[in-house]
């Protein structure tokens, strides 16, 4: 029998004794039957504290309600987004249908996450402790800012309501520029201040996400005067995903399988454009070497979602060479504007999936990656065959000779067509300013060798000669392994049944 199922038979014997121990004297009779009247009720009833049996609901105990996802409206952005649409709010199932879009989507093949569960999202803890070192490091670098111990204090409330957070435009601002400070790869450092902010954060579904990164590559290309830019999108909350970007820049190159084994375009985009040629996008009739693909954005609402490019969003250099007049028959080109569109921004604990961002070109980026790589479009033999070079015999270094050759093409071309771009020495020279200029803060700067130093006469470089710090620090921008399969493949999608 369980304890519970004895308490009657208890009851019966206190009362029983009760009666042999005060039938000689009637006021201890009565004395002790109270006595014992009350240990006994206290035995049949429910046990009150301590467990959870005193207010349950079904089979669930009462506890403190569960956090949902943000509710109180945010304070204005710095850009109008279109249309207003809070980040954490769900539309009901029978609106799930995709907006139909100014810029034409592509729709692909059906999506795979009408009700996708919840990402993980870190527990109220993590993002306490982060908001707070953030919050410090913004009072510690503002100091005309508010009082920071009552911004503290109200963001902790707002964690305990809700999960999360709301940063302010000039937090947000302030955040997203130190992210680019503190990004160990990045050698153009110098310029982080002059970060343009975006804030879209009440923007959260495909159609005007696109829409916002369209404008994006238009209002960062400014006439060829790269401005450095970036726009934030809704962030991650305990109540509803954020969107993403799949795509690894806004503008990429199509790679298409060729029937002799080669591949038209850049190779490293052959299984991502496979993938959203199988969803329904239709390249050109008569494909090509630079065929930009369409930007591809999913949210837990819609799926992966395809927007063809306008036009005036796509900004490209024709390459020629100063001195060699064959070269622009090669008809090669390249984007002006380098807007990075798959890293996590992260700030104060939280995170903006989708937060595109854009420096200038350096000319290696382009002249020894982009164009000179093997397994991308591999030009360094056949400028080298135009140049007359002697490729039979590695000591000519004719690979060095081309891929020299390759890359003055791209800085004479970008600076003849008034689109900014910068070398690797004087890049270099102008990173070793930044360092010092943090040194002289007393901040940490984070710098990942192996990316600092430029891919081609690296150690004619004063960056070369010294190491350094490679620690991340926070705010920063991260990426992941699915997130980058998905720039590359097309898949995982970020929201699966």
């Amino acid at each position: 029998m369980r304890p519970a199922q004895h308490r009657p038979f208890v009851v019966l014997l206190l009362i029983g004794l009760t009666a042999f121990l005060g039938g000689t004297n009637f006021f201890a009779t009565v004395v002790l039957s109270l006595v014992l009247l009350f240990i006994a009720v206290l035995m049949c009833m429910p046990q009150l504290v301590g467990g959870e049996q005193l207010l349950t609901i079904g089979d669930r105990p009462w506890r403190k309600a569960p956090r949902g996802g943000r509710r109180a409206s945010p304070g204005p952005g710095r850009v109008q987004a279109r249309p207003p649409s809070h980040p954490v709010r769900r539309p009901d199932a029978d609106s799930a249908s995709p907006p139909a879009s100014p810029q034409c989507p592509v729709h692909g093949a059906a999506a795979e996450s009408a009700s996708a569960p919840a990402p993980h999202f870190p527990d109220t803890d993590a993002v306490r402790a982060a908001a707070e070192e953030f919050l410090e490091l913004f009072a510690s670098e503002n100091p005309r800012a508010d009082r920071i111990g009552p911004r503290i204090a109200a963001v902790m409330r707002e964690i305990d309501l809700t999960g999360t957070y709301w940063h302010t435009p000039e937090e947000l601002a302030f955040g997203a520029r130190v992210a680019w400070r503190n990004n160990a790869r990045c050698i153009g450092r110098l310029y982080w201040r002059s970060l343009q902010v975006r804030d879209l954060r009440t923007v959260g579904d495909a159609a005007s996400v696109a829409a916002h990164c369209f404008d994006h590559l238009r209002a960062a290309h400014n006439g060829g005067k790269i401005r450095p830019m970036i726009s934030i999108f809704a962030p991650e909350t305990p109540g509803k995903p954020a969107p993403r970007i799949w795509n690894e820049q806004l503008i990429r190159y199509a790679g298409y399988d060729q029937p002799d084994g080669r591949v038209l375009g850049d190779p490293r985009y052959r299984p991502f454009t496979a993938e959203l040629v199988r969803r329904g996008w239709q390249p050109p009739a008569v494909p090509g070497a630079f065929d930009v693909l369409p930007l591809v954005v999913e949210t837990v609402d819609e799926g992966p979602q395809m927007f063809q490019l306008p036009t005036h969003s796509i900004h490209e250099v024709p390459l020629e060479h100063p001195e060699l007049p064959w070269f622009a028959d090669l008809n090669l080109r390249w984007h002006a504007v380098p807007v990075i569109s798959n890293n996590r921004l992260d700030i104060g604990g939280i995170s903006y999936p989708a937060a595109p961002f854009n420096g200038w070109y350096m000319g290696t980026e382009i002249g020894a990656r982009n164009l000179g790589d093997d397994d991308r479009y591999a030009l360094v033999p056949e400028v080298a065959q135009r140049l007359g070079l002697n490729t039979a015999d590695e000591s000519t270094l004719w690979r060095d000779r081309a891929l020299v050759e390759l890359n003055r093409a791209v800085l004479h071309s970008f600076k003849s067509k008034g689109v900014s771009i910068t070398d690797h020495h004087t890049e270099s020279r102008r990173f070793l300013v930044h360092l010092e200029r943090e040194e002289r803060a007393g901040r940490r700067c984070p710098a990942d060798w192996t990316w600092i130093v430029p891919p081609m006469s690296g150690s004619q470089t004063p960056v070369f000669h010294r190491l350094y710090d490679a620690a991340d620090q926070v705010p920063n921008f991260f990426t992941d392994p699915e997130t980058t399969s998905r720039g590359l493949h097309g898949s995982p999608p970020a929201f699966r049944l």
